[in-house]
Order: C-alpha cells, then structure tokens, then sequence
C-alpha cells in the first residue's frame, strides 16, 4: 500500500477567515505536506481553530476555502465508500470530545473500529494490554459514562490505536492526564506509530515535551 500524503495548499476557514488574516501561521494559507511517518506538532493557541483543522484533515467538516489533499487528491473526489475505507485502514482520530458512547463499555467503545474489520488488527490480548499499561484495566466493564474524564481519554486513545493506520490525528489529546499518564499514553503512542511506520499530527496549546518532533507549527 502506497504511504499516504496529506498536504495543505491556502486552507482557510470560512468562519475563522477575517480573524486569520489579521495574523501570520505556518498552516493557514499556507502550502504544507506532511511527510508519511513523522511527528509534526502544530502549536494552537486558543481561538486559531484548532479543533477545525482537525475536523478539516478528517474530512468532518468542509467550511472551507483551499485544499486538503491526500495522495494528491482534494477529499472531495473521493467516494463515500473510498473515505470509508480510508478512515478504517489509514487514518484514526483521538477527538478532543472524545466522542464515546455513554450507553456503552469502555471495552465496547474500544472494539467498535475493530470489528469493523474481517481481520481485526488488534488481538484482544493486545486490547488488555493496552489498558494495562494506561491504567484502565479496571473499567474496562464500565459504562462510558460512569468513568472520569481523564479514564475516557485513556479509552479514546486506545480505540484510535487498535485500527490500522498511517497517520494518527491528535487533538488535545492529553488535556485531563497528569504528568504520569501523559507519559504512559505518549510512550504508548509513540511505539505504536514506529511499529507501523506511521506519522501524527498533533495539536495543543501550549509546548508539548512528550514526543520527539520531525516538525514543529504554528497555527
């Protein structure tokens, strides 16, 4: 399987646009490719939309002027079916939201973008020991909405690594951990991306010392 691409070329949010240009950023209207395979930190304050580049690179939300590209081509050219086996085979997400369904498992919630595949790419031993070293084994039966937000976050981040993926999309992703559980899910992170030989990128607020970057941005 080719290694995937993502470039940018003058991406500006419609919403944000006015306030933007007011400022310089290495992302906005700007060209930027991403490599395959590196870790790229892009440095948000608030307000720079953030969160909407994030939706914008996973192809949630099109309130947009400019181009994002993969393998070369806009996401608007590809089909619903292509985008779907792009988000099952080369792409995963940890949402600032978080997005787990409260009326299930943390277990459940994890396994949904497992199943999803005949083979899946996660074995459950491997799901267990994840958890083991993110300290969540306990709540692995717990209904999603009985966890601290800080548990939730753990489960997020398991569930994006337990799919196949090249590039993994991070937003905030530790926000509600301590130092300690920060560094256990960055660890976890990292090997995980450099056993696929796989890239992230992610974005936060202030100077992230969890990762060793290949590039550094200002949004």
């Amino acid at each position: 399987m080719k290694r995937m691409q993502i470039q940018i070329e003058n991406l500006m949010p419609i919403p944000l646009k006015d306030k933007l240009l007011q400022r310089t950023s290495g992302i906005w209207n700007q060209e930027v490719t991403f490599s395959p395979g590196s870790f790229v930190k892009i440095k948000a304050p608030s307000g720079t939309g953030k969160t909407t580049l994030v939706h914008y690179l996973y192809h949630i939300r099109q309130d947009y002027t400019g181009k994002v590209l993969v393998n070369g081509q806009p996401w608007q050219s590809y089909s619903k079916n292509e985008l779907a086996a792009i988000r099952q085979q080369q792409i995963s997400i940890i949402f600032q939201d978080l997005r787990l369904f409260e009326q299930l498992t943390a277990v459940e919630n994890i396994s949904l973008k497992r199943v999803m595949l005949a083979n899946p790419y996660c074995s459950d031993e491997k799901i267990r020991e994840m958890a083991a070293r993110l300290n969540v084994t306990h709540v692995l039966q717990q209904s999603s909405k009985t966890l601290s937000y800080g548990e939730r976050q753990r489960i997020a981040i398991i569930r994006a690594l337990v799919q196949p993926f090249q590039w993994l999309l991070m937003d905030e992703p530790f926000s509600h951990l301590d130092e300690e559980n920060a560094r256990r899910a960055a660890d976890l992170i990292a090997e995980e991306c450099k056993a696929r030989n796989a890239g992230f990128i992610l974005t936060d607020l202030d100077n992230d010392h969890h990762f060793q970057y290949d590039a550094h941005y200002q949004l």
